[in-house]
């Protein structure tokens, strides 16, 4: 949406989603958005954050640009009328924004709208911007197919609709901002439209694809058997949350100086091995606040399993919620395929590096969103500017159902137990052979949930063969034959079947 909004200043916008727009990472993301606001200093100190977490991989270039570009981007959202949370007025004055402190922040730099709802204010906000431009075409409950490439370069996609009816997108430029995949796995707090489709679409049509061994899981998802996987916003250990194993006592200082702050993948790794021994609880018994009124969502989730923050321990496990890895991209959001860009976390622009810091994410889908919408403005030929939208041949082949979602099943949970968060040369060659026999069954025919299964199989196999051949620990990427880390850095990238690790 943030790129559709400056390409309509120029173009015809079609914006194609599977499901309503809203429906996506964006809007269930709770912990909040990082910006710095507080000038310079805390410009600096946000670059050098990101630069930390990201495990000596992030590209600097990139970085500078989410934190120097940020700010005005989240100007703009509040323009456009965004309710991030401030202080009580004082003389009737609006209060000043509140911000809050995450995971390996060394400021308080994170807004948030609605305590834990920061995501679905801006998505909200944003829809209501778009809906208002006559320029952008939005087509809701449509699946992407594939990318059309002619002449080397990307010229449109081919899409199925709502009523299983093929059609045919030509345009001047292609923009994948179809966010992650945490249907890869079998426990993710990402919801059902995050099949990797964009990525999948890419590396079919060619691109190159960098960084896809890098999944962040997040450490603290609701465990309950029977449960959704739903998550419990880092930003309940910013409001001094502890976490205590099976035996009633905090662990984190055995695992990283910054406890229960430290980076994400370090948490993540200390709950996996001491749930070892049995559950890992969020304990905020601790914590004088009102806590439903500073966490109303997640509040309101665990009442339903009669469960309430400063009262109860908290099942928690990590589950999979972020990929750093993606369309390998320039900072400007161009792809190694003319006509086809990237953003978000389709897209890799090396500015998560093997680690994300934490509510670095939204920030990331605003600012490289626009700022890839100005490239293709830019770049793309006048005379091929325009939109041509037709049906194509007609669906045939229709698979079953219930066989399709039998065979994601079995992709899921064999990508959960062999290339999760603790990997090594066995699990990840036990998971390329398993993969190998699900491809020779993969789901025939055009339904969403066929072409879903397609996607999730290439994203699958990518994952596994970055992994496999890094062989070292880094950030979210962690091998247990490997445990150190390499003296020096390199990205991964995948094109055409070919894995090779550059500087």
């Amino acid at each position: 949406m943030s790129a559709a909004i400056r390409l309509a200043e120029t173009s015809t916008v079609l914006v194609v989603t599977k499901e309503e727009l809203a429906e996506s990472n964006t809007a269930y993301a709770q912990g909040g958005i990082a910006v710095a606001m507080g000038g310079e200093e805390d410009v600096a100190l946000h670059l050098e954050d990101t630069m930390a977490a990201g495990d000596g991989l992030v590209n600097r270039e990139a970085a500078a640009v989410l934190v120097t570009e940020g700010p005005k981007r989240v100007e703009e959202l509040l323009e456009w009328g965004t309710a991030f949370d401030r202080y009580p007025k004082k003389n009737g004055v609006e209060g000043e924004l509140m911000r809050t402190r995450e995971g390996a922040h060394s400021l308080s730099r994170i807004l948030h709208a609605n305590g834990d709802a920061t995501g679905k204010e801006i998505a909200v906000s944003l829809l209501r911007h778009v809906r208002e431009i006559p320029a952008i075409e939005l087509m809701e409950w449509t699946t992407s197919v594939d990318l059309i490439v002619e002449g080397g370069r990307v010229v449109g996609a081919t899409l199925l609709d709502g009523e299983g009816g093929l059609r045919v997108v030509r345009a001047g430029a292609v923009l994948l901002a179809s966010g992650g995949a945490g249907q890869v796995y079998s426990d993710t707090t990402n919801p059902a439209v995050a099949t990797g489709d964009g990525i999948a679409m890419a590396y079919r049509a060619g691109a190159a694809v960098s960084d896809m061994e890098f999944y962040q899981f997040h450490p603290t998802a609701f465990s309950e058997v029977g449960a959704p996987r739903f998550l419990l916003s880092e930003a309940l250990r910013g409001e001094g949350a502890y976490l205590v194993n099976a035996k009633g006592e905090r662990f984190m200082e055995r695992y990283h100086p910054l406890l229960e702050l430290a980076p994400r993948d370090v948490v993540a790794r200390a709950i996996t091995r001491e749930g070892m021994d049995g559950p890992v609880y969020l304990d905020m018994r601790h914590v004088k606040k009102d806590l439903h009124a500073r966490f109303p969502g997640i509040s309101s989730f665990l009442a339903k399993y009669r469960l309430e923050l400063g009262r109860d321990l908290i099942p928690v496990r990590p589950a999979a919620h972020y990929l750093m890895g993606g369309v390998r991209t320039d900072v400007q959001g161009r792809t190694s395929l003319p006509g086809l860009y990237a953003a978000g976390e389709a897209a890799c622009t090396g500015v998560h590096g093997a680690n994300r810091l934490a509510s670095n994410s939204l920030l990331e889908g605003l600012v490289f969103g626009a700022l890839t919408a100005e490239t293709m403005i830019a770049e793309t030929p006048r005379e091929d500017g325009g939109l041509g939208v037709a049906p194509a041949a007609s669906n045939t082949g229709v698979s079953s159902d219930a066989a399709t979602e039998k065979w994601i099943k079995e992709l899921r949970e064999l990508m959960w137990k062999y290339a999760g968060l603790l990997r090594d040369a066995d699990g990840l060659r036990q998971a390329k052979r398993g993969l190998d026999a699900l491809g020779k069954a993969l789901p025939k025919g055009l339904t969403r949930r066929a072409v879903e299964a397609r996607n999730l199989q290439v994203v699958a196999e990518l994952i596994v063969a970055s992994a496999l051949g890094r062989e070292e620990s880094r950030g979210a990427h962690f091998r247990n034959d490997f445990p150190l880390r390499s003296e020096v850095a390199k990205h991964s990238v995948m094109q055409q079947g070919r894995l090779e690790f550059v500087a």
